[in-house]
């Protein structure tokens, strides 16, 4: 559910468009589009190759966490099975081993989370710029005053409601392609 500062802010924004437009003494000349960066990114080609791209570097950050959990797991496990025939100081010595390692699975953990966090980081603001420059060029060349967002779910949502005629979406994800290949 949106905040009450979301649908404010969603509020003024598409109120500061429709006033900049009638100032400017251009109501009847007003065209306003919409497009889903989140479906450009998806359905362009370079888009989809940078999204797989960051899939396996996730995916490849996952398998070590998960190689160094399965070593978590035997360890623990076998110092458990030998915990009654160890002396006080190899019981000592295992449960350090064991603690050693699980704060350095966490430390590792933490480290490659920040990674794939910085990596989709870098990715959105370099897929943004791309989206907006293609988005630029659509509405200049078919005379759109302004192009929105419709959002998403994960995102705040400025436009409500667009009719599939303003949808500029697909012809951004043509302009999209033929720019980044």
């Amino acid at each position: 559910m949106k905040s009450r500062s979301q649908r404010i802010t969603a509020c003024l924004v598409g109120g500061m468009i429709v006033l900049a437009a009638t100032w400017g003494g251009a109501a009847d000349r007003l065209k306003v589009g919409v497009i889903s960066q989140q479906a450009i990114m998806e359905k362009s080609k370079a888009g989809k190759r940078a999204l797989e791209t960051m899939k396996e570097f996730a995916a490849s950050r996952q398998r070590i966490i998960g190689a160094d959990d399965e070593e978590l797991k035997t360890l623990e496990k076998d110092l458990k099975a030998q915990e009654s025939g160890l002396s006080e100081v190899a019981r000592r010595e295992k449960a350090e081993q064991f603690r050693t390692k699980f704060e350095n699975y966490q430390k590792r953990l933490g480290d490659f989370n920040r990674e794939v966090q910085a990596k989709q980081k870098d990715m959105t603001e370099e897929y943004t710029k791309k989206i907006d420059a293609a988005t630029s060029a659509v509405a200049d060349r078919e005379g759109y005053t302004a192009v929105l967002d419709t959002g998403s779910a994960a995102t705040m949502r400025v436009v409500i409601y667009a009719h599939h005629a303003v949808d500029l979406t697909d012809s951004v994800i043509k302009e999209f392609d033929r720019r980044y290949k």
